[in-house]
């Protein structure tokens, strides 16, 4: 019996103690659902994550997502002013102000006193590209003024995309040449990488190049200089009395006598070739002819030979 009341004991507190652990491990397994949950909504890794909805544009709360564009500005200006040279000056200070730079500058001074004229392209960035444009305007008198905005957005994430599926590619075959092991597959492997870096590296240089489309927007400035009056200069007055007629006489003769000699000395030039193919011909001709003459008998000679006959 006592033993039996011993056993009888013994089997009701295990009986609490059990009741007891159910009741402190149904909190934990609730807290640990919750957690499961929390976890679920905010996209925990391993599990579908719930995007929470944005409330509605236009009510309480309702929050505005950035649409980050990429665009390239560009932006062509012509102004008139007085002092060219002071224009461009400003023109570069205005541009290492927006924290650009000068791309290229070309000057014209105007032959025969005509107006001056020059030529700048400046770099700045997108964020001061309307406020600078603004100043640039602001140094003379607008003649023309154009801008465009060319949205690179899709061609930019085009060319990421390509970028990163070329890189993973270029990858893929590194790890290949890790686990061939014959020279054939290696020598495969070694031409295909290079085909791809290729790929890769011109990939690379147009996103290169797309982003310095859109991160530095381009203005070319014009400047004029502003044409003074015309002034008329009087003709010098003209001296008409003897001396004057002597002195224009003698400058006609002048002229005159300079202009035969120049025609003969044209015309002996123009002539001269053919005096030397001609001259060694006439003097063979001249010393032939000259040999073919009789040579004349004096008359006293004549008589001593007719003397002895008779």
């Amino acid at each position: 019996m006592a033993v039996a009341a011993v056993l009888a004991a013994g089997c009701s507190a295990s009986g609490d103690g059990g009741a007891e652990d159910m009741s402190v491990a149904a909190p934990a397994r609730a807290a640990a659902g919750e957690a499961a949950k929390g976890d679920a909504a905010v996209g925990a890794p391993g599990v579908a994550s719930v995007a929470p909805k944005a409330p509605p544009t236009g009510q309480p709360g309702a929050v505005t997502v950035p649409d980050a564009r990429q665009i390239a500005y560009s932006a062509q200006l012509t102004v008139r002013t007085a002092q060219v040279d002071l224009a461009l000056a400003k023109a570069r200070d205005l541009a290492v102000a927006a924290g650009g730079y000068v791309a290229s500058e070309t000057g014209s001074s105007g032959g025969d006193g005509g107006p001056r004229s020059g030529q700048i392209t400046v770099k700045v960035p997108s964020a001061a590209f309307q406020p600078t444009l603004d100043q640039l305007a602001g140094l003379g008198e607008v003649l023309s003024r154009r801008s465009q905005a060319e949205d690179l957005t899709q061609q930019v994430a085009d060319v990421n995309s390509r970028t990163q599926s070329q890189q993973a590619s270029v990858d893929r075959v590194r790890a290949l040449m890790a686990q061939a092991k014959t020279l054939a597959e290696i020598v495969s492997l070694e031409s295909e990488l290079s085909r791809r870096e290729s790929d890769l590296e011109s990939l690379q240089k147009q996103v290169k190049e797309l982003s310095a489309r859109t991160s530095l927007s381009t203005v070319t400035l014009d400047v004029r200089q502003k044409a003074g009056p015309v002034q008329d200069v009087p003709d010098a007055p003209k001296d008409k009395g003897f001396w004057a007629s002597v002195g224009s006489a003698l400058g006609g003769g002048w002229h005159l006598l300079a202009a035969i000699v120049r025609g003969i000395a044209v015309a002996v030039a123009a002539a001269l070739p053919f005096l030397l193919v001609a001259a060694p011909v006439a003097a063979a001709v001249w010393v032939l002819r000259r040999r073919r003459k009789p040579v004349p008998v004096a008359p006293a000679q004549e008589e001593a030979e007719k003397e002895p006959a008779s």
